[in-house]
């Protein structure tokens, strides 16, 4: 249990992060899933990690997940009283070479891309900081971003 330093008293059980927080001590903070609203779960979670080159989605309850490398999901999940599927944004820091095999599988399928989010540069790839960049949309429009490095790099 913590101190409520409002209160002065016990406020309740506090958490290892409270703790740690409460001891000036760093706290370690990790984005471990989001849900990707789609209108087919599967064949979103399917389109993805073939253009990326990712295991096999899984499924969880209502979820069909897609797991990256760096202990996130994407969770994808049927919008069935949506028309409209509200685009969202989605970036992946990957390496050169994992760069070039994903260039090639989004050219391989003749499918359109952009240097930019907005798609005023069609067909063409960022040098953005200097590292490579390059947007596509998915089936549902989520606008996919691969970047080799990292904003700011």
């Amino acid at each position: 249990m913590g101190l409520d330093p409002q209160r002065g008293d016990r406020a309740g059980p506090v958490s290892s992060a409270e703790a740690d927080r409460e001891q000036g001590g760093l706290v370690a903070v990790k984005l471990n899933h989001t849900i990707v609203h789609c209108h087919d779960k599967r064949a979103s979670a399917q389109f993805l990690v073939e253009i990326l080159g990712l295991p096999e989605p899984t499924t969880y309850g209502p979820f069909v997940v897609v797991q990256v490398d760096n202990e996130l999901s994407l969770d994808f999940l049927e919008d069935e009283d949506e028309d409209v599927v509200r685009p969202q944004h989605y970036a992946f820091l990957v390496g050169e070479a994992e760069f070039d095999q994903i260039y090639g599988r989004i050219l391989e399928r003749g499918l359109p891309y952009w240097a930019d989010p907005s798609h005023q540069r069609p067909q063409e790839v960022n040098t953005n900081d200097g590292g490579r960049g390059l947007y596509w949309d998915d089936p549902d429009g989520h606008v996919l971003e691969i970047i080799t490095v990292p904003y700011g790099g």
